[in-house]
């Protein structure tokens, strides 16, 4: 019933929402890992991926192009282990790196529930929690933040304001499915395990040139020409093989911001700058959190970019937040998490 709701709150939500975007020249596609506005006919509305048993995350969905295995164990730094290409994606269970990073996984974490068709939360958050610029960094989260996050993806109280982010779908189909013990485990399984630094922040005129694959930006070619930043934030992995196809959970991130931005974001974020409140009389000494409040210091600069939009347009309810961010435009939200992606968390 739960999902049901969700998919009504989705269907009432969009039709307003795609018009907002089409109309509003500051919609930050690059935080959805889009490089095009969402038009009313994106056939990737509303899309929540199918897997098969056999599925890698790139083979879900219309978009998808599934890996081929080729046989080959690939080895990272700092561990002994090995998997293939797709051993390392596979869907019911994504390859563990490093055992010592967290502790021990329960199934539900691990391999996820396949006859519920819930995936494992290691698939996209990693087993460490860090999560990549196209996830939730849930690592270090207070325990009850994670659960009022989860109820509100059951509820359709947290919704992308862009409708082809497909993954943010997919959490709302699961965290509907999944019983309040297994919510309860999962935050305490993710808040207990220290969250670190996963971004470099470069001031830049240019940036690389990029292309929209599920969800995320990618580099085009290592050896294409960079092309100017304008007023955007592009953010990629530092090793892409690595990161991106052999899902190391420790992996890096760049963001190239305008030249200026980390300043006028700290202006923002430490005195309000005549727009809003202080950040830290909530979030705590150098953002790091304060009770349930959650830290905001140190994630992908895409990632918080994505969930003040969302809070902007009114798909993710926060009554309290959306008073705070109601004066700033597309640029102080661009500087402010330009700034917040700098601090250690």
């Amino acid at each position: 019933m739960k999902f049901k709701k969700l998919i009504a709150l989705l269907a009432i939500c969009c039709s307003g929402a795609l018009f907002a975007q089409q109309d509003d020249p500051e919609w930050p596609n690059w935080a959805y890992g889009y490089m095009e506005p969402l038009a009313e006919t994106d056939p990737n509305i509303y899309q929540v991926p199918d897997c098969p048993e056999m599925a890698n995350p790139r083979s879900c969905g219309p978009v998808g192009t599934a890996l081929v295995e080729n046989g080959i164990k690939n080895s990272l730094p700092g561990t002994s282990l090995t998997f293939t290409r797709v051993e390392a994606n596979y869907s019911w269970q994504p390859a563990d790196w490093y055992p010592g990073d967290h502790p021990e996984m329960s199934e539900l974490i691990a391999t996820g529930d396949m006859e519920r068709g819930i995936r494992p939360c290691a698939l996209c958050h990693f087993p460490n929690g860090q999560g990549k610029i196209e996830n939730g960094h849930v690592g270090g989260l207070p325990a009850n933040y994670i659960l009022q996050q989860l109820e509100a993806f059951a509820s359709g109280d947290r919704i992308s304001a862009d409708y082809r982010k497909a993954n943010t779908n997919e959490m709302a189909r699961i965290a509907a499915w999944l019983t309040d013990e297994e919510k309860q485990h999962v935050a305490d399984y993710y808040s207990s395990i220290p969250f670190r630094s996963m971004v470099r922040v470069v001031e830049s005129e240019n940036a690389p040139q990029i292309r929209a694959s599920l969800n995320r930006l990618l580099m085009a070619d290592e050896e294409a020409p960079w092309e100017p930043l304008g007023n955007r934030i592009v953010e990629v992995a530092e090793d892409a093989e690595e990161t991106e196809v052999m899902r190391n959970p420790r992996g890096t991130f760049v963001a190239y911001v305008p030249i200026g931005s980390v300043a006028k974001g700290e202006e923002l974020v430490s005195t309000g700058g005549g727009k809003t409140i202080q950040c830290g009389i909530c979030h705590g000494p150098g953002q790091n959190g304060l009770a349930d409040v959650p830290s905001i210091a140190g994630r992908t600069a895409s990632y918080t970019m994505r969930q003040l939009w969302d809070m902007k347009q009114g798909t993710r309810v926060s009554p309290f937040m959306s008073a705070v961010i109601a004066n700033l435009d597309a640029e102080d939200m661009l500087n402010i998490v330009a700034y917040l992606a700098t601090l250690p968390p």
